[in-house]
C-alpha cells in the first residue's frame, strides 16, 4: 500500500490527462507485460498515481468527486496503450465502490492509511467453507480471477452464509493482504497482464464490521455514504467496468492501423480501397460503442437509475462491446500477415479485446432478454386485466 495523499483534483480534465500519462508507461511496457503475464510495479504505481484507486472512495475517506463519465474516460485513456493496465484501474476503482457498502468500522479500516488502498475482488469460489463465530465469521476457500491480486491490500471475496430462517445470504467479507495467499493460475490467450490469479483463505476470522450482504450492492442501497455514486444499482454501472478497457483498446487499434495506412503511402504504396473501407467503417463502430457508453455513464451521474436506465445500460455496455470487437476483428483482418506477426502490436490488441468481451457482464444475450421482459410482462398483464 502506497500511503501516498495526492493533492486533490479539480476538474474531470485533470483526471483524464492524469490517466493518459499514466497509460505513456504502460503502452510502453505492453508487449513485455503481456510475454511475462504480469504489469510492473512502476506501472500499478502509476495507476494510483493518477487517481483511479481513489475515483469512487467515498469523500470521507479522502476520495475525489469522480463522475462515470470521467472515470470511463480515463480508464479508456490507458486501455489505449495496453488494455490489461485499463483493466486494472478500473477495477480499482470499482472495487472501491464496493467497498463503500461496509459499516463505517470497516471503511475506516481499508483506508486508515488514505484513499489510495489497492482494493481486489472476486465471486467465484470454490470449495468455500463459512463457520459463524461470536464476532464474525471463519472463512476459508479459493476465489478465481482476482485481477491485480499480486498489488493489492485489501480484496473483497462473495460467500453464501445462513441468513433469516436459515435461507441462504450471499455477503461480501473484506480480507486484509496478510490474511490470503496466492495462487497463480490466470494464463490466458489474451488480458494476460491483468494477474487474474487464485485468492486462497484458510481459516479467517473476518469480524462482523468487514462485511455486508451482496444485495446491497446490487440493490445500490445501505452506503454509509450518501453520494448518489454509491447509491446506484451494479447492474446500471457494472458494465462500463469492462466495457471501458476494450473502447480504449479498440481506440489504440484504430491509431495503429491509421499508421499502418500512412506507413504505406509514404513507402509510395497506396494502401487498397477494401483497407481504407475497413478503417473507416471500424471507425464508426468505435465512435457509436463510446457515445453509447458516455450515454450509459452520464444517465448514472445525473440521477438514480430507474429500472428503465439499469436494463438499457445493461443492453448499451455489452452492444458497444459488440461493436468495438467487430471494429478490431475488421482491422486486424485488413491488416493481413502483417497483423498476425508475433512482432505486430495489433494481434496482442485483437487478443485482448476478444478475450475481456467474453466477460459475463459484457455478454448481449442475457442483457437483451433483461431488457424486453419489462413490456413483455406489462403486455402480459394488460392482456389480463
Amino acid at each position: 500500500m502506497t500511503g501516498m495523499l495526492l493533492a486533490p483534483r479539480t476538474t474531470s480534465d485533470t483526471f483524464v490527462s492524469a490517466a493518459r500519462a499514466a497509460g505513456v508507461p504502460a503502452g510502453h511496457d505492453a508487449a513485455r507485460a503481456d510475454r511475462e503475464r504480469r504489469l510492473s510495479a512502476d506501472v500499478v504505481e502509476a495507476l494510483v498515481e493518477a487517481g483511479f484507486s481513489r475515483a469512487l472512495v467515498p469523500a470521507l475517506h479522502g476520495g475525489e468527486p469522480t463522475d462515470f463519465a470521467t472515470l470511463t474516460e480515463a480508464v479508456a485513456a490507458v486501455g489505449e496503450g495496453c488494455a490489461s493496465a485499463a483493466w486494472i484501474g478500473s477495477l480499482l476503482a470499482y472495487t472501491a465502490r464496493f467497498a463503500a457498502y461496509l459499516p463505517a468500522e470497516g471503511q475506516a479500516e481499508i483506508w486508515a492509511d488514505g484513499p489510495d488502498s489497492r482494493l481486489v475482488s472476486s465471486l467465484v469460489s470454490t470449495a468455500t467453507t463459512v463457520e459463524a463465530a461470536d464476532s464474525g465469521w471463519h472463512l476459508s476457500g479459493s476465489w478465481t480471477y482476482a485481477s491485480g491480486v499480486e498489488f493489492s491490500d485489501w480484496a473483497l471475496v462473495m460467500a453464501v452464509v445462513p441468513g433469516a430462517d436459515d435461507r441462504p445470504q450471499a455477503r461480501f467479507f473484506a480480507v486484509p493482504r496478510s490474511a490470503y495467499r496466492i495462487e497463480e493460475t490466470w494464463d490466458t490467450v489474451g488480458m494476460r497482464a491483468t494477474g487474474s490469479h487464485t485468492l486462497v483463505l484458510d481459516e479467517v476470522l473476518v469480524p462482523a464490521h468487514r462485511t455486508f450482504p451482496m444485495d446491497d450492492m446490487f440493490a445500490g442501497r445501505g452506503a454509509v455514504s450518501d453520494e448518489l455514486r454509491h447509491s446506484q444499482p451494479l447492474f446500471a454501472v457494472n458494465g462500463l467496468t469492462f466495457a471501458a478497457p476494450v473502447l480504449g483498446s479498440a481506440r489504440g487499434a484504430l491509431e495503429l492501423s491509421a499508421r499502418a495506412l500512412a506507413d504505406k503511402a509514404a513507402r509510395g504504396t497506396e494502401p487498397s480501397e477494401t483497407q481504407r473501407i475497413a478503417h473507416a467503417r471500424a471507425a464508426g463502430e468505435i465512435d457509436a460503442a463510446g457515445l453509447l457508453l458516455t450515454r450509459a455513464a452520464q444517465s448514472v451521474d445525473r440521477a438514480p437509475a430507474t429500472d428503465d436506465v439499469l436494463v438499457r445500460n445493461r443492453r448499451d455496455c455489452a452492444l458497444a462491446t459488440r461493436l468495438l470487437v467487430g471494429a478490431v476483428d475488421t482491422l486486424f483482418r485488413s491488416g493481413g500477415t502483417r497483423s498476425q506477426s508475433s512482432s505486430d502490436p495489433l494481434q496482442r490488441v485483437w487478443r485482448d479485446v476478444n478475450s475481456a468481451a467474453s466477460h459475463m457482464v459484457l455478454q448481449f444475450e442475457p442483457a437483451a432478454l433483461a431488457f424486453t421482459r419489462g413490456p413483455l410482462d406489462a403486455a402480459r398483464a394488460e392482456k389480463r386485466a
